[in-house]
């Protein structure tokens, strides 16, 4: 493989922050890249800068001759007015020349390939799943999104930015792409918060983080378990700094020989020392999202019966029974359109069913997540969409002030006392769970609440939710996400039928791939059987531990070993009455004690847990 793109020491300033602070990059020909990050760290600006549409404050960036680039954004903008063929067609850059110019048209009309554009763009329209004809603006979200694929797709570029190429897509169409890009021979980077879609793709994983980029060959699930091994070794590196410091600190508290001549050398290590620390970029920390859940629900918390609904004669729902019960978790699985959607409100009594009949359980406090964002008014700051204009809030029975509450979810305080509108999707998405989880519920409805999500918060948001004592039923086009959460699906088969089985969507996936083969077993799996399926209380929880407890579940005993250790040498210094006579020393020793401690027994706690829960799974 030949290099097809470098970025030597790439600046870029935003908002006096670096979001990229020296980087360096080399793409390969063919690579399929994956790009992670934080919200906000800056992934789509640096696909703007590696794709030539964004500048660098510094440094340099280089493509090999005569390559031919295509960038998809986030929220792509196609016309209304346009047909979808002609929308594909306008990505080959024959047809742009040809558009921009009568004269060349007239030369280009020469060219065998000019003569191809119609049948290429036909392909990837049939390959995407695509209507045979309709106006852009008569296209579903996950519709525009195809075409718009399709138009990057539609050159054959030597180089492919996808900018979440997965969001409006539904899970027929995410598996249609997946396909597509695996056949794609040129060089690929793309940015993407579905974790399956990014496993099964990428062949190297890189992440800014901090302005800078670290790259990890090999699958997603081989950059985790690099990562894990990096942040320790960071951990490690932290800790010998601040030891250092420490006897540095001690040393010049000696008093009047600290400022020998002879000593100035150690002087300007210690202060080598102090800038070393002050420059080092502290890692974000990880969100908290911790939920507050109130008063327990009856043990009946929707029930529908016989009930059909539908739209200018298109059924939603057809003769759907289910029954849902307190400490269910119920995944909704469908194409865009299907009514997904027009389900949750027919649960939550927001709709009226044309025929049978909707129960509703007793003592139901209910929060909802809105796909749309509808429930944020981008002219309000941050803090007035969780706290409505007060500076405490009562979480869980404890009294916080806002700031610090949305501290939890990674808004510095200047970020939440600024307006709604200058966040990024991700950073509205966390938003809006920290207004969610900031009132007692016991009953999670979640619409699409893993779009724009960065990776560590959706992992987060996937233990908050395995642990969480209420109801959770939830809408998401994200594999993983439902297989984490659910443990049980309703799955559209169109026409307004509705299947329900026990377990995530793998367990669907499964049961398609038998039935495909073995027609018969259709019958094992009744329409709706979701009112009968097990309750949670009466089978084995389906998920174990994920990757990332599993890893955590190996490494507590010999984190707990190393605590207890400085534990020990914390009780024998503190059995020193010669450390009596330093104060400042003392108090040090003594904070570090109490920190221990608290590390400690969180770490005792996470192991019990997860110790816990391991056996659960296995019993």
């Amino acid at each position: 493989m030949g290099m097809v793109l470098q970025l030597d020491q790439g600046q870029v300033e935003w908002g006096g922050r670096a979001l990229l602070d020296r980087a360096d990059l080399v793409l390969e020909a063919g690579e399929r890249v994956g790009l992670i990050g934080r919200n906000g760290e800056g992934k789509s600006t640096l696909l703007q800068v590696l794709a030539g549409l964004y500048p660098l404050d510094g440094g340099r960036l280089s493509w090999s001759t005569g390559l031919h680039a295509a960038y998809l954004a986030q929220e792509p903008d196609l016309p209304e007015d346009v047909d979808l063929l002609a929308a594909i067609r306008a990505g080959h850059p024959l047809h742009q020349l040809a558009e921009s110019d009568q004269g060349s048209a007239m030369e280009l009309a020469d060219q065998p390939e000019f003569w191809t554009i119609s049948a290429r763009a036909e392909s990837l329209r049939d390959q995407l799943g695509l209507p045979e004809s309709g106006r852009i603006g008569a296209l579903s979200g996950g519709q525009r999104k195809r075409v718009a694929i399709a138009q990057a797709l539609m050159g054959e570029p030597d180089l492919l930015f996808l900018d979440e190429p997965t969001n409006h897509l539904d899970l027929a169409g995410i598996a249609t792409l997946e396909r597509t890009l695996a056949r794609y021979r040129g060089t690929l980077m793309f940015i993407t918060h579905d974790r399956r879609f990014l496993d099964r793709l990428a062949t190297r994983i890189v992440e800014l983080d901090r302005g800078k980029l670290s790259s990890f060959p090999g699958s997603f699930r081989d950059y985790l378990k690099r990562k894990e091994e990096m942040l320790a070794a960071e951990a490690a590196e932290a800790e010998r700094l601040e030891g250092q410091l420490a006897e540095e600190e001690a040393w010049l508290r000696q008093g009047v020989k600290a400022r020998a001549k002879r000593n100035q050398g150690r002087l300007r290590r210690l202060e080598r020392l102090r800038d070393e620390r002050r420059q080092r970029r502290q890692r974000l920390g990880t969100a908290r999202l911790d939920i507050a859940a109130a008063e327990r629900s009856g043990s009946l918390v929707a029930e529908l019966t016989q009930v059909s609904f539908a739209y200018d004669d298109r059924p939603i729902v057809k003769d759907l029974s289910i029954r849902i019960e307190r400490g269910d978790r119920l995944g909704i699985i469908g194409p865009n359109g299907v009514g997904k959607t027009t389900l949750l409100r027919l649960l939550l009594g927001q709709l009226t069913p044309h025929s049978g009949q909707v129960r509703r359980g007793t003592r139901l406090e209910i929060a909802y997540f809105d796909q749309f964002r509808a429930q944020l008014d981008p002219e309000s700051r941050v803090v007035d969409a969780v706290a409505d204009g007060s500076d405490f809030l009562d979480i869980g029975g404890e009294r916080r002030h806002v700031l610090s509450y949305l501290q939890d979810f990674l808004f510095p305080p200047s970020r939440a006392r600024g307006p709604i509108k200058a966040l990024s999707g991700g950073e509205r998405a966390r938003l809006l769970l920290a207004r969610l989880f900031a009132r007692p519920a016991n009953l999670l409805v979640l619409d699409e609440p893993t779009n724009d999500l960065d990776l560590e918060t959706l992992e987060v948001l996937e233990e908050r939710l395995q642990t969480f004592p209420g109801t959770v039923i939830l809408v998401s086009h994200d594999r993983e996400f439902i297989d984490q959460v659910a443990t049980q699906v309703l799955v559209s088969r169109g026409g307004g039928r509705w299947l329900g089985m026990a377990g995530g969507y793998s367990d669907w996936e499964e049961w398609q791939r038998q039935t495909e083969s073995d027609p018969s077993r259709a019958d094992e799996a009744k329409e709706t059987p979701a009112r009968n399926a097990p309750r949670e209380k009466d089978r084995p929880r389906k998920s174990g531990l994920s990757y990332r407890e599993q890893q955590a579940l190996q490494q507590l005993p010999a984190q707990i070993e190393a605590l207890e250790a400085r534990q020990e040498r914390i009780a024998a210094a503190l059995a020193n009455p010669d450390i009596y006579r330093e104060p400042d020393r003392l108090k040090s020793i003594q904070e570090e004690a109490e920190t221990v401690a608290a590390e400690l027994d969180t770490a005792y706690a996470r192991w019990a847990m997860l110790e816990s829960k391991a056996e659960a799974a296995s019993g």
